[in-house]
């Protein structure tokens, strides 16, 4: 009877020279994964991001829904204000609170 025993011997000069053996590295983060409906779970990813939204499938929502949804899509226009620029104000009105500092 033979067994046939495959010894690998590691030492500290094989890690230098070999590489990672796996096709898909297991570092992954953790990430806030947010439902259509509103729920959220935590998993792990294998990119760097703090929330994943999964797509609304707008097939299912009701007419009134959809149209929300698609009103709120769309660019929102810009409020125009426009300043006054008639001032009333007279500076020789307020003189008379000014102090003015004797000469000795």
């Amino acid at each position: 009877m033979s067994f046939n025993i495959i010894v690998r011997r590691i030492s500290s000069s094989t890690a230098a020279i070999n590489k990672i053996h796996r096709s898909v590295y297991a570092h992954t983060y953790p990430t806030l994964l947010v439902f259509p409906d509103g729920s959220t779970i935590n998993i792990r990813y294998f990119e760097p991001r703090s929330i994943i939204t999964l797509p609304l499938d707008l097939s299912k929502l009701t007419e009134e829904e959809r149209k929300l949804r698609l009103e709120r899509r769309k660019p929102k226009s810009k409020i125009v204000i426009e300043e006054d620029l008639n001032d009333s104000f007279n500076p020789n009105k307020y003189i008379k609170y000014v102090k003015t500092s004797k000469k000795k």
